[in-house]
């Protein structure tokens, strides 16, 4: 009889973990800024061994404190999905609780991890909703008092204060995080008033079409033209590319961001993800 054991991922897993997410089709991962092996060291990875193989793993790695959302949730194909689950899970749930607690979160693109997060006790509280811009004439947009102009590294400090407020705690970029999307972006623009950044937007893309991967308005200046102004002066940049599509994904409650989108020309594509939670509570 082969035993199991579930234990901390490390660096020298690297290799079989690489090749369980590469061959495996039974995957979630997290649509990240870092790679599922990137987090390899970091607190809340485990693997689930069996003999000296790597049979299925699970990563929820705190970015922001009191945050995890679930990173990587990978098992082969000897293992169903709810055992794979419930045995890492069990373990998880256990070791957040010991280190102090935090909400657990998810979104779930695939049926089969919505059921088993359902089965495990996770609320679906909200849904991802995609939205998608083509290419059509606008009106420039510009804020009074605001100047939109291209992103510096030495503005990232000042970007994370304005993420901070400008989402709840589930869904902000602490600073290191928003380090790694600057570098990986196609476009990157702040909205610069008298008191600094109140605003930034961050595109990835392409060829053919590109994503607005992040966008945030500081809470003291919404209503007053800066998200218009940004998305405006994103439009001509793209243009200026020969890009024609824009992507963008927004919580299903956030009327805010909605009703700004679908002002500026975005229409919804029908596309949703449910995004699950669970509080793990610290042990007294």
């Amino acid at each position: 009889m082969i035993n199991t054991l579930v234990r901390p991922a490390n660096l020298n897993d690297h290799q079989q973990l690489s090749n369980l997410i590469f061959f495996e089709t039974r995957l979630h991962r997290h649509l990240d800024w870092r790679t599922p092996l990137e987090w390899l060291g970091a607190p809340f990875f485990w693997t689930l061994e069996e003999g000296r193989q790597i049979t299925a793993a699970l990563a929820c790695p705190t970015e922001a404190m009191g945050i995890a959302w679930v990173r990587l949730f990978v098992y082969a194909g000897r293992w169903s999905a709810e055992n794979a689950w419930n045995i890492l899970w069990d373990t998880a749930r256990h070791e957040i609780a010991r280190a102090g607690g935090a909400t657990v979160a998810a979104i779930a693109m695939q049926p089969w991890f919505q059921t088993v997060l359902a089965a495990s006790g996770f609320e679906n509280r909200q849904n991802i909703v995609m939205l998608e811009w083509q290419y059509q004439p606008w009106a420039p947009r510009e804020a009074e008092g605001i100047r939109v102009r291209k992103m510096e590294e030495s503005d990232l400090p000042e970007v994370a204060q304005a993420d901070a407020a400008s989402f709840p705690p589930l869904w902000q970029n602490p600073l290191e995080t928003l380090r790694r999307a600057y570098a990986q972006t196609m476009i990157a623009t702040v909205a610069e008033g008298a008191q600094g950044v109140v605003g930034y937007q961050l595109s990835t893309g392409g060829r053919s079409r590109a994503h607005l991967a992040r966008l945030a308005v500081h809470p003291s200046v919404q209503g007053h033209g800066v998200g218009r102004a940004l998305l405006s002066d994103l439009f001509t940049r793209l243009n200026q590319f020969g890009i024609p599509r824009l992507s963008v994904n927004t919580q299903s409650d956030n009327s805010v961001s909605l009703s700004l989108y679908q002002k500026m020309g975005f229409l919804r594509t029908g596309e949703q993800y449910p995004v699950y939670t669970f509080a793990v509570s610290a042990y007294p």
